[in-house]
């Protein structure tokens, strides 16, 4: 899995379908254990609501699964929350929709497309973001080659990380990792040949937030 897309900041999403208040909040997660600690928060914080029904998704791949009705009618509340995650394909990803009863049932279609709008609401007031796994790559080069190393990184989309001034200068790029190949035959053509570069042996999952670089652990 080269990269996936998640959730960086959560945020919060309310409608209101028939009096019924419908309260959605996202969080980023990365373990069952951690989705569980925030469910058992919620239910807390909104402890006279009707119900607190949630989703969530794990793994890059989406490997793991869960969602939860809460006392709704099977299917019109956690399915529909997992089935908009999976629609957006969002990863590491907890959605839980705490709904306050209006007085008037909704029925499940009703349920179902209140469920749905909410957490459209909650994941549109997030910032969503797509974790890349990339590399660094240290290239060295003379100071008549820096031009050359920046245009082609501007070209490429590829941030730079740091730039060393010395005899020498020293750039660090973070390329993804199915641009390497391609980016080092770029320098190396753009320099005619005159530049050192080493690839880290680590990979490293990074993102990107108006041109700001972010490195996640």
């Amino acid at each position: 899995m080269q990269s996936y897309v998640t959730i960086y900041q959560g945020g919060q999403g309310e409608i209101v379908e028939k009096k019924s208040r419908f309260i959605a909040q996202v969080f980023p997660v990365e373990t069952e254990e951690e989705a569980a600690g925030i469910i058992e928060e919620t239910k807390k914080k909104y402890w006279d609501a009707r119900h607190n029904c949630y989703a969530f998704v794990l793994g890059a791949g989406g490997e793991v699964s869960r969602c939860s009705d809460d006392g709704e009618p099977s299917g019109t509340a956690g399915r529909p929350i997992l089935e908009v995650i999976a629609g957006r394909g969002l990863r590491n990803v907890l959605v839980i929709v705490t709904r306050y009863f209006g007085g008037t049932l909704l029925g499940t279609g009703g349920l179902v497309r209140a469920y749905s709008a909410a957490t459209q609401a909650g994941i549109d007031a997030s910032q969503v973001i797509t974790k890349e796994v990339g590399y660094r790559l240290t290239v060295d080069t003379d100071y008549a080659g820096v031009g050359k190393l920046q245009y082609v990184a501007a070209q490429q989309d590829v941030g730079i990380l740091d730039t060393v001034y010395g005899e020498q200068v020293q750039m660090i790029l973070l390329a993804p990792a199915a641009q390497c190949d391609k980016l080092i035959c770029e320098i190396t053509e753009a320099t005619a040949g005159q530049t050192k570069i080493q690839k880290g042996e680590e990979q490293i999952y990074f993102a990107k937030i108006d041109k700001e670089i972010l490195l996640f652990d």
